[in-house]
């Protein structure tokens, strides 16, 4: 009888994957749990491989399917274990790892290690589905630290990102996206509130002007930004944002700062329910297409 992991404890988790097969077991739970289909031919009968019980061969075409084919697994450079292990760092830990530091404990090529935590950032994005319907405040933001040239919005060459959070009701974070951008335009600022904010939610945000044109769609309130008085809760949340990204990597180029948003907003967003984050996690590892390197910066 197969049993989701959702526990926070490092000794159990040992104890259940601490061979391959174990973790191999856990993957083709999720991939065939609505049963077999062909990827070739789409016939739904097959056989197992008499030298690997999780590759299934198709009885009509005869294509081999392993348990890792068509999911972020594939072509893994390591033992599922280490995979599995990285994994349940990345989901468990508050500040999760740098690859350096993974790289060492996991005895794993920095370089693969790295490749390996943008694939598990890359199914740590949202898929767009849960737009946030209560009451919001945007923002947008630099990330990194200081740099030449001009100050401001119209800064060139500075990382950008907007922020949404739809706020609790005791003044804490319910839910929160966050989206790389070019600029502060009207355009970019768009991107945010069609993917993550419903037509019916409470929005407030500063005076900047990009904000303006999107007042016809949804129902913006804009007032100054005061850090005394108001926009307390988003400002707090970039603050522990910034102070993550600049402790535990200190420098993240703009081409992958999307994937360090989207991993950071992960776990935010579910640490009511920490115990089954590993086995979400999994689950969504094992849903989305394999992503060579050209994707993850996508």
């Amino acid at each position: 009888m197969f049993e989701e992991f959702h526990d926070t404890s490092l000794i159990k988790f040992i104890e259940r994957f601490n061979t391959s097969d174990k973790c191999k077991e856990y993957i083709a739970h999720y991939k065939w749990r609505n049963g077999f289909t062909c990827p070739k031919c789409g016939h739904t009968h097959y056989w197992h491989k008499k030298d690997d019980p999780y590759t299934k061969v198709c009885k009509a075409c005869r294509h081999a399917e392993s348990v890792t084919a068509h999911t972020l697994f594939h072509k893994v450079k390591f033992d599922l274990s280490k995979a599995f292990y990285i994994l349940f760092e990345m989901s468990m830990t508050t500040k999760s790892c740098s690859s350096p530091v993974l790289a060492r404990k996991y005895e794993i090529n920095q370089k693969t290690a790295w490749l390996f935590m943008s694939k598990v950032r890359r199914a740590m994005s949202s898929n767009g589905h849960f737009l946030l319907e209560g009451e919001c405040e945007v923002d947008e933001i630099f990330i990194g630290g200081s740099q030449s040239g001009k100050r401001g919005r119209g800064a060139a060459k500075k990382k950008k990102a907007a922020i949404v959070i739809e706020k609790a009701e005791k003044g804490g974070i319910k839910r929160v996206y966050a989206m790389k951008i070019e600029n502060f335009s009207s355009d970019q600022l768009r991107k945010l509130f069609d993917c993550h904010i419903s037509k019916n939610a409470n929005i407030e945000t500063d005076k900047w002007r990009g904000y303006i044109p999107l007042n016809s769609q949804w129902n913006i309130l804009q007032v100054k930004s005061d850090p005394m008085t108001n926009f307390r809760t988003i400002h707090r949340f970039v603050q522990q944002l910034k102070s993550w990204i600049s402790g535990i990597y200190h420098h993240v180029s703009d081409r992958y700062l999307q994937g360090y948003l989207d991993e950071f907003c992960f776990r935010m967003n579910r640490h009511a329910n920490k115990p089954a984050l590993f086995d979400k996690l999994i689950q969504r590892m094992v849903e989305r297409p394999p992503a060579p390197l050209y994707l993850l910066a996508s």
